[in-house]
């Protein structure tokens, strides 16, 4: 049974990274889905994320695992590797190529999700462009340039791609509200926590500074030009900081901090398992195989403003 509180989608733009020019997808349009499983490839299904992926996309309505690849445990069965109580009689493999060429000869619906590496997601990409499947990108850290050519590629194409900078609903959650708090607040400050250590700052940083630059406001007045290191890195020119933690033991955490006259107002979001990031696929994966272009985000691309599905 499903639940959705659901809004029309509208043809939308989409800023990659801070910047570049916001650019209007006039060619974005939507395609009815075939009634059938779609049919999905999980590139990365080694990867903790892509287990947990296997294990969300085999129990989710209406879709199906259709191909586990891997350069890592090839040939074991992905079912068993997912620890699912049966095996799922599919080996994982390493060659998309041959994964993608099965599922074209059937005619079905498919959907590559990468959770591959930078600098492989655009030829990636491309193969499943070239048997007709659409992609669903999720890799951090991924190369503006690959993001620009992935955007002219499958204009041309007419084919869909969603790069998601996250596929989690609470932090879109949160990026949402912290933009609403920012048109009442004049000081604001991340502070992130992981607990090994990563590039910082995060990708979730980066995005909540740059969609708050993106309002036009200078934040933290009084202290903008200070240069102590101990009071974080500035992101952009509006004055947003963010204060960085590699703490073991500590959850991925990002806290937005905002204060104005006499009160403090904060927004925490915290991450516990990856597998809070399968809700977000499963829609993404949903959606995907009925656009005919490319899109830089999930919340711009409408589904987490107005439109929200929860399964049960």
């Amino acid at each position: 049974m499903a639940a959705a509180l659901s809004s029309q989608f509208h043809p939308t733009t989409y800023r990659s990274i801070k910047n570049v020019k916001t650019k209007q997808l006039v060619s974005c349009s939507m395609q009815q889905p075939s009634q059938s499983n779609i049919k999905v490839v999980i590139n990365g299904a080694a990867k903790e994320i892509g287990r947990a992926a296997v294990v969300a996309v085999t129990k989710a309505r209406g879709m199906e695992v259709a191909g586990a690849v891997d350069s890592h445990l090839v040939g074991e069965d992905i079912g068993m590797v997912c620890g699912m109580e049966e095996a799922l009689e599919m080996p994982i493999i390493n060659d998309l190529t041959m994964v993608l060429g099965s599922i074209s000869q059937s005619k079905a619906t498919g959907v590559v999700v990468d959770f591959t590496d930078p600098s492989t997601v655009y030829e990636n990409v491309k193969q499943a462009t070239a048997f007709g499947m659409n992609s669903v990108v999720y890799v951090p850290r991924i190369k503006l340039d690959t993001v620009t050519a992935l955007s002219a590629f499958c204009e041309k194409a007419s084919m869909g791609c969603l790069v998601a900078p996250t596929l989690s609903i609470g932090s879109i959650l949160l990026q949402q509200a912290a933009i609403s708090a920012s048109f009442h607040y004049n000081n604001v400050e991340i502070v992130e926590s992981r607990p090994t250590p990563t590039d910082f700052p995060s990708p979730d940083a980066i995005q909540i500074a740059n969609n708050l630059s993106n309002l036009g406001q200078i934040y933290n007045r009084e202290d903008i030009s200070t240069d102590i290191l101990a009071r974080g890195q500035v992101l952009g020119d509006d004055g947003i900081r963010v204060h960085s933690l590699v703490l073991p033991g500590l959850p991925s955490s990002t806290t937005v901090y905002f204060s104005g006259p006499g009160e403090v107002y904060s927004l925490k979001h915290d991450i516990t398992d990856v597998r809070c990031l399968m809700p977000g696929l499963i829609l993404a994966i949903r959606k995907v195989v009925r656009l005919k272009c490319f899109l830089f985000s999930l919340a711009e691309f409408g589904v987490w403003i107005g439109e929200i599905f929860v399964e049960t």
